[in-house]
């Protein structure tokens, strides 16, 4: 019987050794036998037996090393996967964090406002300008086809109280018009 863990070229030869039929008589072909019906078993008979031959250099030891490396590579995708996971649950972890401040500072300024809102002095002036308030005031309103002030007019939004204001002198505003403004 031949050892399957033993090197190719001891396989051969223990097979030649014991199949002295392997090889054909002198003066034969082993390709092309002379009578027909006993062809498939010259034929068998003059070639080499390849059960004992490992498959292209695939041994038992390669075998366990690849599967080792498969299982090895396997593990750190794995672990990889883990640590995106891990990372991606980090980060997700931050985001709400950051957000809970944002709605705790919502909040607060949600509640500064009601605490204003339930004050009465503001509701009186809310119900003022809606029409409401005491039976003695006189309610108005502006006329919408009045134009909106312009710029610079006393009560106008662009004039602030207390603000210093760059006005010239009427010579200042005849000299600019003869001679060009001033940089």
């Amino acid at each position: 019987m031949d050892d399957p863990s033993a090197p190719p070229s001891r396989r051969l030869r223990r097979s030649d050794r014991e199949s002295p039929a392997a090889e054909p008589p002198e003066g034969t072909r082993a390709d092309a036998p002379e009578d027909p019906e006993t062809a498939p078993e010259t034929a068998l008979a003059g070639r080499v037996d390849l059960a004992g031959l490992s498959i292209v250099g695939i041994t038992k030891r390669r075998v366990g090393w690849v599967s080792t490396a498969f299982v090895a590579l396997w593990i750190v995708v794995v672990f990889a996967r883990q640590v995106g996971d891990a990372q991606a649950a980090s980060n997700r972890a931050i985001q709400v964090a950051e957000d809970n401040t944002a709605l705790a500072a919502e909040v607060r300024a949600l509640e500064g406002e009601l605490a204003l809102i339930v004050q009465p002095e503001y509701v009186g002036i809310e119900a003022r300008g809606v029409g409401l308030g005491n039976p003695k005031e006189i309610p108005f309103t502006l006329d919408p086809s009045v134009p909106s002030a312009v710029d610079g007019a006393p009560g106008s939004a662009s004039v602030r109280l207390g603000a210093a204001s760059d006005r010239r002198t009427p010579l200042e505003s005849w000299l600019s018009l003869l001679f060009g403004p001033t940089d």
